[in-house]
């Protein structure tokens, strides 16, 4: 049978089965029933691919008119106003104005010339570089866009095929790792900027910088470790032929010295003074989109032509209509009460006459399977996190490490591309196939659940 096919009857006996028991044992209203479906349709749609993303993108937002989860078209479309999707979009334009002036290149080869010519070296070198980057670079899509060219050139460097596991490996740090490093520092972006203000408004505490390092720190770097070494056995067994002892192979792109070109120094200082601009601003004062907005400017003008019409049509318009109708999917299920409906429903299947342990087991499964259904982890968090933490007295559950364990879970699923921008921005590179994606998320996801209950029941 047609793979498309059984998962077509699979997800409509899904949604049969989940609207069946919602009208009989559960309370949800009838716009909140159909935004489920549709919710639970959309990612039938971005997983199996029976039509073109951008197709199905702009069906689920019809859905959501057709079955009046959106009350106009401009709130259908209200995913579409989000400044992250413009992020992504301007970001990707810097990226490709500093790979024309071989930024990349040059860069790629410091590393090389670093690591001794040994691809090891560099294979235990990048989960350094990306679990410490957030500390000076907050967005964890700011940060992809700058290393994808980067590990490109080092592949092409070494002279390894384009789906290597070299490039798999690193892609897979830059899209997941990547991703998860991020709260590492309540600074690091809007989720854990997020984190810290719930835990700050409930009372549980209130860390500084360096205390929510310490918190967060050891069990993220632990389960990220952990999660390197089994990716990279993994992808080597699944590729046993592929030789990481192989030196530096000499290409035609480095048999001689590149010439530093001033268009070379004026797009590198630029580019570094937006960083810098990231690092030092308030986002509240100069916001986040500004320094990348500029730079645009300077790489558009006439004597610069880096940025070019032709560059603009030639962007991934189907990834940016997906996450637009992604965004505008998140913002239906927040304002009708869907994700809130759900999450009280299955919290009340907790027992209180538990020990501790299975009580965090129960509530770890909880949290994971409620993040499953969001797509922005920011507002799975403002969601499961009030909800969760009310019932910390009845369960009779300290409050602390409770709540660092919902931020962990929520922050750490990965298994489906949409789950996170980085993550998906990472799968529709197509170097990881669609079994490796559900493999490393599956895996990644379910190796912090079990770090988020050790950390609560032993540290925290």
């Amino acid at each position: 049978m047609n793979r498309n096919l059984i998962l077509t009857i699979l997800v409509v006996f899904i949604v049969a089965a989940i609207g069946y028991g919602m009208s009989v044992s559960v309370h949800f209203t009838s716009e909140q029933q159909w935004t489920l479906i549709i919710l639970l349709f959309a990612i039938y749609l971005w997983i199996a691919t029976p039509i073109p993303t951008a197709a199905s993108s702009l069906l689920i937002i019809a859905l959501l008119l057709v079955f009046n989860i959106a009350d106009s078209v401009e709130e259908a479309f209200v995913g579409f106003l989000t400044p992250a999707l413009y992020f992504i979009f301007i970001l990707s334009l810097v990226s490709n104005a500093l790979v024309k002036v071989n930024v990349d290149r040059i860069f790629a080869k410091l590393l090389v010339n670093f690591s001794k010519g040994s691809p090891l070296q560099l294979i235990i070198s990048l989960p350094i570089i990306v679990l410490t980057m957030p500390i000076l670079l907050p967005s964890a899509v700011a940060r992809f866009k700058i290393m994808l060219p980067l590990i490109t050139s080092i592949n092409d460097y070494y002279g390894y095929e384009r789906k290597s596991v070299f490039h798999k490996y690193s892609i897979y740090l830059i899209g997941m790792v990547n991703q998860n490093a991020t709260i590492v520092i309540f600074t690091g972006g809007g989720f854990p900027i997020l984190a810290h203000q719930l835990v700050k408004d409930y009372g549980i505490a209130n860390p500084s910088w360096l205390e929510w390092i310490l918190i967060i720190g050891p069990p993220l770097w632990i389960g990220s470790i952990i999660m390197v070494l089994i990716i990279f056995y993994y992808l080597k067994a699944l590729y046993p032929n592929n030789d990481f002892k192989k030196k530096a192979a000499i290409n035609t792109w480095n048999q001689e010295e590149e010439k530093l070109s001033p268009k070379f120094w004026i797009t590198l200082i630029s580019f570094f003074a937006m960083i810098i601009v990231w690092i030092v601003s308030d986002e509240d004062k100069i916001p986040l989109i500004l320094p990348p907005m500029l730079a645009i400017a300077l790489y558009a003008l006439p004597k610069m032509g880096l940025v070019t019409n032709k560059m603009v049509r030639a962007y991934d318009w189907e990834s940016f209509l997906m996450l637009g109708a992604s965004f505008s999917l998140g913002a239906m299920l927040m304002k009708n009460g869907t994700a809130e409906a759900i999450a009280n429903s299955l919290i009340m299947f907790v027992p209180t006459d538990i020990g501790m342990t299975l009580k965090f087991i129960i509530i770890g499964i909880i949290v994971f399977l409620l993040r499953f259904l969001f797509i922005v982890p920011s507002a799975a968090l403002v969601v499961i996190f009030p909800i969760v933490m009310s019932y910390a007295d009845l369960l009779e559950i300290p409050e602390f490490p409770l709540a660092f364990l919902i931020i962990l879970i929520v922050a750490s699923m990965l298994v489906l591309p949409i789950h996170t921008t980085t993550t998906y921005l990472a799968f529709q590179t197509n170097i990881l196939t669609k079994r490796e994606q559900y493999t490393i998320g599956i895996t990644f996801s379910l190796v912090f659940i079990v770090i988020s209950i050790l950390s609560a029941l032993y540290y925290w």
